[in-house]
């Protein structure tokens, strides 16, 4: 009888654990750690301009094991770093999640809105008030960051890290447990009591490492010997700008440590400011216990030092080349780090890029391909043609991301209609066989301008933050102060085309030609989060990347 209750027990204990193991194989799965990787500036060409230099465990890495999707582009102008962030994070663009540029001008006020400033909040880690006194409070969607918060009843944990301030703060949303940028004043990481009232002790601690210092003790010079960059233009070209104390735009830049103590952010231009803010990142990992447990946790990570190096040197530059050989040896490390410490097979990487960059003015006119500038004394021009049709002296108050921007206190006090004098504006700037086009944004739709300039121009436009009129450059065409290096804002692919890469938990190996946009990305991680989408999405989850 006894025997008999003993099998009795056994079988039922052995259908509870069954039971219980299928409960457990049947929980929703997800990766450790989702990683978001943005390289500031990349243009989509960089992955193979320097393809044959890379090493196989930074991009190629990528490549090779990801699915890389070869035709995504920004849906929207202007294409600047706040915006790219935005809209990678919120699957949103301007016209709904209300970043309208990395600054814009105030309607009523006329003043100048930098896109994360909040003098609401106090800076934390710095006694700099500047640059400590940002916030999301500007961006009106939730980001992907934030829905991942909501999703895990805010147990998921989410960190951005970059060395700029919009590029930390917009990727990680309202709610992340830490957003921190790097202040030149002091050349620490820090943050603002919208996050915390007091840094984390592992922040503290990886201050007090000095690692800027030791990153630029021994100058920078080229990787590899200087002759094996034959992706690029000859060192010292015309069209270089000048880092920090040096005469020439070349190699060695052996004053580079003495440069840094005179000035902090010239280490933004050279490729140890994407080294440091890896090691950040590393250091969050560790000190934020990120992909520690079953919870899936976020960690946004913008790569500046690509952009900085870009402004300053332009594209074709043996500089630029440098920071994207050393960027890749810097990938490799880190994911080496994430296989060790939160497991290969265990985390998914997204690669992108919050813009593109123009190749320099001098380097196509020495190639003979068109290129000038543009927009050089457009405001003081057309002020002067408006004051002699309607009496008025400046009645335009700012020019901001090719966008003009009309004094609306002075039209009010002069009883002027902002429609006639925008139509007059628009018809002015038209003359002028320099300009492609010039839109009303309220009169985009019946603009005769071609796709797809015209839903760029609509999903660009702000209608609270946006200018009254968009201008539109013809190809190559660069603002004034971009007399060295290059610059980015238009709706060229050379802006617009951007890298975009998954790899890791849950990803398939592929690549794809297929038309995607900026868009696409938050609803992407998203879905494979299963997640709710960004509260002003208007991407699609590209499935192919998941498809088994």
């Amino acid at each position: 009888m006894l025997r008999k209750i003993s099998v009795v027990a056994a079988a039922f204990l052995s259908v509870i654990t069954t039971h219980a193991q299928k409960n457990r194989n049947s929980q929703l799965e997800r990766p450790k750690l989702v990683v978001g990787l943005v390289v500031d500036q990349m243009r989509w060409d960089y992955l193979y301009r320097f393809y044959n230099k890379y090493g196989n465990e930074g991009f190629k890495r990528l490549l090779n094991t990801g699915y890389s999707l070869n035709n995504v582009h920004i849906p929207y102008i202007p294409t600047v770093t706040a915006l790219g962030h935005a809209c990678i994070y919120t699957g949103s663009v301007p016209a709904i999640h209300g970043i309208a540029g990395n600054d814009w001008t105030d309607k009523e006020t006329g003043k100048n809105v930098y896109c994360t400033t909040d003098e609401s909040v106090r800076p934390v880690g710095t006694q700099n008030v500047k640059v400590g006194s940002h916030s999301p409070k500007n961006l009106w969607s939730t980001t992907v960051t934030d829905e991942l918060r909501l999703a895990t009843n805010f147990q998921g944990k989410v960190v951005g890290v970059s060395l700029k301030d919009r590029a930390s703060i917009l990727p990680a949303g309202h709610t992340p447990n830490g957003a921190y940028w790097f202040d030149d004043s002091s050349g620490n990481f820090i943050t603002s009591t919208w996050y915390m009232n007091d840094l984390p002790q592992w922040l503290k601690s990886f201050n007090a490492l000095n690692l800027p210092d030791k990153l630029v003790a021994n100058g920078w010079n080229t990787l590899l010997p200087i002759s094996q960059y034959t992706e690029s233009a000859p060192d010292n070209s015309s069209w270089e700008g000048l880092l920090g104390s040096a005469k020439t735009p070349t190699f060695p830049y052996s004053n580079l440590a003495a440069d840094y103590q005179a000035k902090k952010d010239n280490i933004r231009y050279t490729p140890f400011g994407n080294t440091l803010t890896l090691k950040l990142a590393e250091a969050a990992v560790e000190g934020e216990k990120l992909g520690g447990d079953d919870v899936v946790d976020m960690l946004a990570v913008n790569l500046a030092s690509t952009d900085y190096a870009g402004h300053k040197f332009g594209p074709n530059s043996i500089e630029v080349e440098d920071v994207y050989l050393r960027l890749d040896q810097d990938l490799a490390q880190f994911f080496s780090y994430l296989d060790t410490k939160v497991g290969k097979g265990k985390y998914t990487v997204f690669l992108s890029a919050d813009h593109g960059g123009a190749h320099s003015v001098g380097f196509l006119q020495e190639h003979k391909i068109t290129t000038g500038f543009f927009g050089d004394g457009i405001e003081a021009a057309m002020n002067l043609k408006l004051k002699e049709k309607f009496g008025v002296d400046k009645l335009i108050n700012g020019v901001d991301n090719y966008q003009i921007y009309f004094d609306r206190k002075l039209l009010k006090e002069n009883k002027l209609v902002l429609d006639e004098v925008r139509d007059f504006t628009v018809q002015e700037i038209e003359n002028d066989p320099n300009d492609l086009y010039a839109v009303s944004v309220t009169k985009v739709q019946e603009a005769t301008i071609p796709e797809p300039l015209k839903q760029r121009i609509i999903n660009g436009i702000n209608r609270q933050r946006s200018g009254d009129i968009q201008l539109i450059s013809h190809d190559s065409m660069l603002p004034p102060y971009a007399k060295t290096g290059t610059t980015h804002s238009v709706w060229n692919s050379y802006d617009s085309h951007i890298p975009l890469i998954f790899m890791g938990w849950g990803i398939r190996h592929g690549a794809s030609d297929k038309p995607y946009h900026m868009t696409d990305i938050a609803p992407t991680v998203s879905s494979l989060l299963k997640i709710q989408f960004p509260s002003g999405n208007v991407g699609n989850p590209i499935t192919e990347v998941t498809e088994k």
